[in-house]
């Protein structure tokens, strides 16, 4: 099991890991763009990767190349709200084949992905953080080399995102 608390650092058996959180912490997530990361237990399923930056990925997780057509619908007007899509799209969303770093890696958090709630929030991930550990919109975020180490290890699919 991970867990991630408020002292920004993961917990992966006795290993400790800096990471980012959220501009607003760890709280109850209210709505979309509220900057927090939510508190709750989430599942890992499959993982994001540009396999141009990372070489010899293995994983007891799905993996999936990220492509430049790739997305995230973060506008909870459209019916793909907080989903994977691609592009084009006249909607909201963020792109995951960026120039920078951040979206190398990515592990999307089952937060809001059952019964979609509406404007409740989209787009939990775990990705690599930027060299300044910037607070993220939300975000839990590592450096390249800890989140691989991690990918490559984890073998529980659970995470809790504690407060404390």
């Amino acid at each position: 099991m991970i867990i991630i608390n408020k002292s920004g650092h993961l917990k992966y058996k006795d290993l400790r890991f800096k990471c980012a959180l959220g501009k607003a912490g760890i709280n109850i997530k209210k709505k979309e763009g509220d900057n927090i990361t939510p508190i709750g237990t989430y599942k890992i399923s499959k993982v994001y990767y540009r396999r141009d930056r990372i070489k010899k990925l293995f994983s007891k997780f799905k993996l999936i190349e990220i492509k430049k057509n790739m997305a995230w619908c973060d506008d909870s007007k459209s019916k793909n709200y907080n989903k994977l899509i691609k592009l084009p799209s006249k909607f909201s969303h963020e792109k995951l084949f960026r120039k920078d770093e951040i979206y190398d890696l990515i592990i999307p958090l089952n937060y809001n992905t059952k019964n979609i709630k509406k404007n409740k929030g989209s787009a939990i991930f775990i990705h690599v953080a930027n060299k300044k550990f910037t607070p993220t919109q939300g975000c839990v975020a590592l450096k390249k080399k800890d989140l691989i180490y991690l990918i490559k290890n984890i073998k529980n699919s659970t995470i809790k995102i504690l407060k404390y």
